[in-house]
């Protein structure tokens, strides 16, 4: 992706713990599945170009994700960790156009493909 020798944290909650997240820094009081903040976006950007941002993951958020979508816990939490990376990449489905959007979710595709014939997981639980 460009960024062989980027770094990142990840953080894994529950929902009240992205819940409370949410709320204090995005002002959406209600708990959700990830969230990122990038550190090469706004004031300090560029500081340590080496140095993503941060990926939040609410893995109890994940596990009904899972469910509902009739696909392994592991295939969730993989999917949302990309999707947290790409957004600190710079895409974004929310604020941008269409076309943007549409970008994204052909990179997720692409990606989560790769991750899944590299690290191979179970396709059903």
């Amino acid at each position: 992706m460009g960024y062989p020798e980027a770094e990142l944290s990840i953080l894994i909650l529950d929902n009240a713990g992205i819940r409370e997240i949410n709320r204090d820094y995005l002002q959406r009081d209600k708990p959700t599945n990830v969230i990122s903040f990038a550190m090469q976006e706004g004031e300090g950007a560029g500081l340590n170009p080496l140095l993503l941002g941060d990926v939040v993951i609410s893995a109890e958020r994940a596990a009904e994700d899972a469910v509902e979508a009739g696909s392994p816990f592991e295939h969730e939490l993989w999917f949302l960790l990309l999707h947290g990376i790409l957004h600190l990449l710079g895409y974004d489905h929310e604020r941008g156009t269409q076309e943007e959007a549409e970008l994204m979710e052909a990179k997720e595709r692409e990606v989560f493909a790769l991750i899944k014939q590299d690290f191979p997981l179970p396709d059903n639980q």
